[in-house]
């Protein structure tokens, strides 16, 4: 028993860090969150907490800066999903040209935009904060531009609302966190 005792309590204090860890950035996700609900009544506390916490590594994040990086992430996932779900509906070649047209709009708005989330990770990452702001503000517009095409003809129904709301809430958590951050750097320097 002696001879696995330096074992045991090695397993033990990993187990105890991990879990220590993971508590942690819950409590991290949680007052980012709710710091991010109390700045944009369009945002949501449940739902900042679902999308931050459903990213595996958020639950290893030890600052907002980790949270931002992880934001910017959500957010160009979910356009890409979005640009692969619209050219599998343009496929359909019973389309309606309306709406084949405005599916082409939404198409070169969301490529224009997962190449601004590539921007503003960088921006992030080099504590460019204004620009990163810009970056990710014009995805924001992608994506109220995309459902807006839509709408221009009464009665139709847009086929990317859920995700034009979902990219446009992702986007509102990332500003909120690089707003944050801003503010706290400007402070600093």
């Amino acid at each position: 028993m002696k001879q696995n005792f330096p074992f045991i309590l090695f397993l033990f204090f990993l187990i105890s860090s991990s879990t220590f860890h993971a508590i942690y950035a819950g409590d991290l996700i949680r007052e980012t969150c709710k710091k991010c609900a109390e700045r944009d009544p369009n945002l949501s506390y449940k739902f900042c907490v679902t999308s931050l916490q459903a990213a595996p590594k958020s639950h290893c994040a030890d600052d907002l800066r980790d949270l931002g990086v992880i934001s910017i992430k959500l957010v160009r996932r979910n356009m890409t999903s979005s640009r692969s779900y619209i050219k599998e509906l343009l496929k359909n070649k019973k389309l309606e040209p309306f709406v084949r047209s405005c599916l082409h709009d939404c198409l070169d708005l969301f490529s224009d935009a997962i190449s601004a989330t590539k921007e503003a990770m960088d921006d992030f990452k080099s504590k460019h904060y204004d620009d990163a702001n810009i970056d990710m503000s014009s995805v924001m517009d992608a994506s109220t531009t995309c459902e807006d095409g839509f709408h221009e003809k009464q009665g139709l129904v847009s086929p990317l609302t859920k995700r034009n709301n979902d990219t446009f809430l992702l986007t509102a958590i990332s500003l909120s966190i690089i707003n944050m951050l801003r503010s706290n750097y400007t402070l600093l320097h």
